[in-house]
């Protein structure tokens, strides 16, 4: 007699949640990396608060100590010991803990987010690329073969020809449309002006994580694209990937208009179409440079021909096509006004936030930028 097949019944399976097991390592390295972006990178700086907290909540114990941590992280290459300008020797972080720091600040602000393939990206115009539109049109001569549909162009052929002579020529050929994707320059810049630390309020730790998954968010995502960071204060500057774990406030005023004038000589250098800026700042543009190099600075509210200029930058960036998002970390009513009319004169966009929901915004609006900003 056959054995009666097993009846399996198909559903879901619940058990309780499992909470993923993590090395002492690991912990430790997770609380490091947020320290290590509050410090600036500065690693004494960083191990010296991660020996106050062990002291407070025990993070390590007998068999896993803060001194086999710190040789792990030497094993595992995330710090190398070298020689400081005094002449003494130290210990700093290296090039894999900056990229594992810009990962994790992709992962706090962006969520999960798996590599695409081709990293360019939609527009709302069918052409080369490899999202299909589900439309169809007629081969043309220059069409790569693996752009025709088979089913479609076979089903032509029997329609023109019947299926007792079935055969295949050029005219039942039928291609399937995809959507366009297109390229995006994007320079990002960070307000490091003293008011991101004004009032025991850190607003430049949360500027640089998303800052640093931004920039994660697009060399991985979008290899096509460009991204260039600038910083200012009194003066504006370029500063590299790498650097932004380093980044702190200095004692400067905000010139913005020097951001934006380096800002847009960036992109003029740009090949692609569509190009845009964010800026994150905090306070309002207090500082510009005169034409025989002096610095005009005024911190008492907002100073009508500092103001003027920066409207009149917008107005450039709009001729240019630059739209400018502004991420304005303040409520103060008048400063709110400011970037209201800055942003008219720039047709740009404008969020008016405290540091909560920041990463969230410009990832949204870095993809809303995609789609629109391409020109036929």
């Amino acid at each position: 007699m056959k054995e009666k097949k097993k009846m399996f019944k198909k559903g879901f399976a619940f058990k309780p949640y499992e909470i993923k097991e993590q090395s002492p390592f690991e912990k430790l390295f997770d609380i490091f990396q947020e320290i290590i972006t509050h410090t600036s990178g500065d690693l004494d700086e960083a191990l010296d608060w991660m020996r106050e907290l062990d002291k407070e909540y025990q993070l390590t114990d007998e068999e896993y100590t803060l001194d086999d941590f710190v040789e792990d992280l030497k094993k595992k290459g995330y710090i190398r010991e070298e020689i400081k300008p005094d002449g003494k020797g130290g210990m700093s972080i290296t090039a894999k803990t900056e990229q594992a720091i810009r990962k994790r600040a992709l992962d706090q602000i962006f969520g999960k987010l798996k590599r695409s393939g081709a990293g360019n990206h939609r527009t709302n115009y069918t052409g080369r690329g490899d999202e299909h539109a589900g439309e169809f049109r007629n081969y043309q001569y220059g069409d790569s073969l693996e752009r025709i549909s088979i089913t479609e162009s076979l089903k032509n052929a029997q329609i023109n020809h019947g299926i007792g002579d079935l055969h295949l020529t050029e005219d039942d050929l039928v291609v399937e449309e995809t959507q366009y994707k297109a390229q995006m320059s994007t320079v990002l810049m960070i307000d490091i002006s003293h008011s991101m630390i004004l009032y025991g309020e850190d607003r430049i730790t949360p500027a640089k994580k998303v800052a640093m998954a931004l920039a994660e968010l697009i060399t991985t995502r979008y290899p096509k694209d460009t991204l260039d960071i600038l910083v200012f204060g009194n003066d504006a500057w370029p500063i590299a990937i790498k650097d932004l774990p380093y980044l702190q406030v200095g004692p400067y005023h905000t010139n913005t208009i020097a951001g934006l004038q380096l800002g847009m000589d960036m992109l003029r250098r740009k090949r692609n179409t569509n190009k845009q800026i964010f800026m994150i700042t905090d306070g309002k543009p207090s500082c510009m440079r005169m034409p025989d190099g002096q610095y005009y600075k005024n911190s008492n509210g907002l100073d009508r021909h500092i103001v003027n200029r920066c409207y009149m930058m917008a107005q450039q960036a709009r001729k240019l096509h630059i739209p400018i998002t502004t991420f304005m970390i303040a409520q103060d009513p008048y400063l709110m006004q400011f970037v209201r009319e800055f942003t008219y004169a720039n047709q740009g966009k404008a969020f008016y936030t405290g540091l909560k929901g920041l990463g969230e915004m410009i990832f949204e609006d870095y993809e809303t930028n995609r789609k629109k900003r391409i020109r036929g």
